[in-house]
């Protein structure tokens, strides 16, 4: 039976996600920082600071000992802010956008892919960000994090694949949350990626269906 890890579990997101797999039959380990999320004979949740390499392995660690392997990871957990110029971003946004988005990846790496090596195997599935395949105004440190996911993508999907691990991430535009509901107020969201439908590409870019696909940052916009 595949173990899946997804880190940002008790996200919108990251519940979409998990209520796919459990559906496909996997084994699920849910990694956040808080949240109380149902665990199960097929179900672990594990408090993690995804900052902290030694939670993040103590966390594999007690996947492991639970259902003796990951198969496959998805690095949910992210965030979002704007509205500054270049010159005039903070270094706590700064700060706070590349370790949310980028140094998580980097965390949940250095633990999950040597035991995907030991096993001959498994997939990686990253959250990028549509807005991130050019600058934007007002977006830089957002713009430039999620762009270091995309690299990140595809230098392991680079270093892994003839290893048998493949490393891909989604590109989505505004995913539709209650939280971007009452931000954006005036909006349509019926433009935007409802959660269990990005939550579907994510389980394709897992499944032996994309075993041909490595280092893809696949755009994920919504209806037209």
């Amino acid at each position: 039976m595949t173990t899946v890890m997804l880190t940002g579990a008790a996200g919108n997101l990251g519940r979409a996600v998990a209520a796919a797999f459990a559906e496909a039959g996997a084994n699920l380990v849910l990694l956040d920082l808080k949240g109380n999320l149902q665990e199960s004979d097929r179900q672990l949740f594990v408090a993690t600071d995804l900052l902290n390499a030694e939670s993040v392995q103590a966390a594999v660690d007690q996947a492991v000992r639970r259902f003796k392997r990951i198969d496959v990871l998805c690095n949910l957990a992210g965030g979002f802010r704007m509205g500054s110029p270049v010159h005039e971003t903070s270094d706590k946004d700064w700060n706070f956008l590349f370790d949310v988005n980028a140094r998580t990846v980097l965390n949940t790496a250095r633990a999950v892919v040597p035991l995907m090596l030991k096993a001959g195997g498994g997939k990686i599935v990253n959250v990028g960000a549509y807005a991130a395949q050019k600058g934007a105004a007002q977006m830089g440190a957002y713009v430039a994090s999620k762009s270091a996911v995309i690299r990140l993508t595809e230098t392991m999907a680079a270093e892994l694949r003839s290893h048998n691990i493949n490393v891909n991430c989604v590109l989505p535009t505004i995913i539709d949350t209650p939280e971007n509901r009452a931000a954006m107020p005036d909006a349509d969201p019926k433009r935007w990626v409802a959660p269990q439908d990005l939550a579907r590409v994510i389980l394709f870019l897992a499944s032996d269906a994309a075993r041909a696909i490595h280092g893809a940052a696949l755009p994920v916009t919504g209806l037209s």
